[in-house]
Formats: structure tokens, sequence, C-alpha cells
């Protein structure tokens, strides 16, 4: 195995109480290592796990997991982590873990998961709309799509993201949170391949010639996995569409590096909005 072969690596770090007597990574921790890169495979995927298996009215079990030991892990190491799902079943299918340390393969990992009944754990024929996700993501091709409307088309699931998100769980006030402009603006909705909305954004003029994107918003489950710079992307590439020359926002703090990942620059001094720390940032187009 070789880290090209992977469309997936979760980053991973090794920590003190990770290491054993000999100074080297417990051969225990390795599996946990791989688990925790799986959750990151279904975020990759845009596939909310414990919803997605509820949609598809079953789970997934390991029926086997078996570990090849090529090299060892230390104190500190930076790790990358590869999945990759190479064969399906009926009911079952392979995955391929892999640990590398650069290109140093350490561990290889082949594992069978089934889907089955939840409570029963009896196998289910595995979906056809998760293989075709798993396909299309081991070929290369997009699990998100970013659609652009009006309110009145797509403001039903953005607004449940909103909730979600602002209301619940940033705990902004529901009156701060909607408002007259929602009903003229132009709204971004990022669904996965099976149609479930996953984040959200809005654009609209701020003054002649400036747009103002705002209302971005990702599900927690999926944060970290592009998808808000997917709906970011879109709404810039309409500004431009659109004519504008300069697009500003109100990042929250805690978003700040993402927003300058994206080319934005902090424009003043950080400021107070609906309770929470942010800060103008603007971008030329």
């Amino acid at each position: 195995m070789k880290r090209q072969d992977f469309h997936h690596l979760e980053p991973l770090r090794v920590r003190w109480a990770e290491i054993d007597a000999q100074g080297i990574v417990f051969n225990g921790h390795y599996l946990a290592y791989v688990d925790t890169a799986i959750s990151g495979y279904w975020r990759a995927l845009a596939l909310p796990y414990a919803d997605t298996m509820k949609h598809l009215g079953g789970d997934l079990f390991v029926r086997r997991a078996a570990l090849d030991y090529l090299g060892s892990a230390r104190y500190d190491d930076r790790l990358d982590i590869g999945i990759r799902c190479r064969e399906f079943g009926n009911s079952s299918m392979k995955v391929d873990g892999a640990v590398f340390r650069g290109d140093q393969l350490l561990v290889q990992a082949d594992m069978v998961y089934v889907f089955a009944d939840p409570v029963a754990q009896t196998p289910l024929r595995l979906p056809d709309a998760l293989r075709d996700v798993m396909h299309g993501f081991e070929a290369g091709q997009s699990v998100v799509n970013v659609e652009l409307g009006p309110w009145r088309e797509l403001g039903d699931a953005a607004a449940a993201i909103r909730q979600e998100v602002f209301i619940h769980e940033q705990r902004i006030p529901a009156e701060m949170e909607w408002d007259a402009a929602d009903a003229g603006c132009l709204h971004a909705l990022a669904r996965n391949r099976l149609g479930v909305p996953l984040a959200t954004g809005r654009l609209l003029e701020h003054v002649p010639g400036v747009a103002k994107i705002g209302r971005m918003a990702v599900r927690r489950s999926l944060r970290g996995g592009q998808i808000g710079r997917q709906v970011l992307d879109a709404l810039m590439a309409e500004a431009k569409q659109q004519g504008y020359r300069e697009v500003l926002l109100h990042a929250q703090l805690a978003a700040e590096n993402f927003y300058l990942r994206a080319g934005f620059q902090r424009r003043g001094e950080p400021f107070e909005e609906a309770g929470i720390g942010h800060v103008e940032m603007v971008r030329s187009i």
C-alpha cells in the first residue's frame, strides 16, 4: 500500500498515553487510529454517520479486523491514516486501512463490515445508494452538490440548518437570526448525494459594487470536510458573475482562519454580534 492509493488520509499525532514500555505505540492503539480515520472517511463522504444509518434502516458492524505490523510509531510522530473501500458483497464491504509516517507504511489493516439490522444484527443488503456514494468518492467524484436559489425554494432546508447551528448550538436568540433580508437574498444550499442538506449561506448587496456573504452554517458533524468552502466558493463565483468587485463578511473569530485560507483579509478590530466575537473580513474578486 502507498499513500497515493488512498483518497482519504486522516492526520493524527501520537500522544504520550499511547506509548508502551518499549517506547513505541502499543499495538492495540492502531485499531483506534483506524477507527478514528473511518469517522473522518464518513465526513469525507459528506455522510453524517448516525443520521445516514437511520435513513438507510440499518447499521455497520465489524465482522473482521486484521492488522499487519511493519514498523513502529513513537511519541509525537505525525501520522496519516489512509482508508478506502475496495470491494462490496451482498451485505458486506471490505475496507483497507494504512498507517503512514511520511511515505513509510507502518501498519496495514484488512477489515470487513456487514450492514445489518441495528437490533437483531441480522445481515441486510448493503443499500445501492451507499455503494454509489462510496464508488463515486473512490473514483474522485464530488460527494456534495451546491445549489443556488431564492428563499422560497431553499428556505425550508436552509432554515433547518441555521436553526440547528445558530439557535440550538450557539444559542443565538431566534429573533436575531431571522430577518427580512432572507426573502430577497440569493441562498446556497449544499446537499450530499443522498439529498440531505448539510450547509448553507446567503449573498446580498452591501453597497453598490460590494456584496456581503452571511449566515454561513455547516452541520457540526461535517465541519472540516470542505463543505463550507464549497458553499463559500459558490457564493463568491456568483458575486463575481453579478459584477461585484469586492465581498465582505462578518466572520466569527473562531472561523477567522477558515476565511483567511479562502483569501479574505481582516479589516478593523473585533466586535461583538449576537453575543459572539466577530471581525469584518474582505476579499477582492
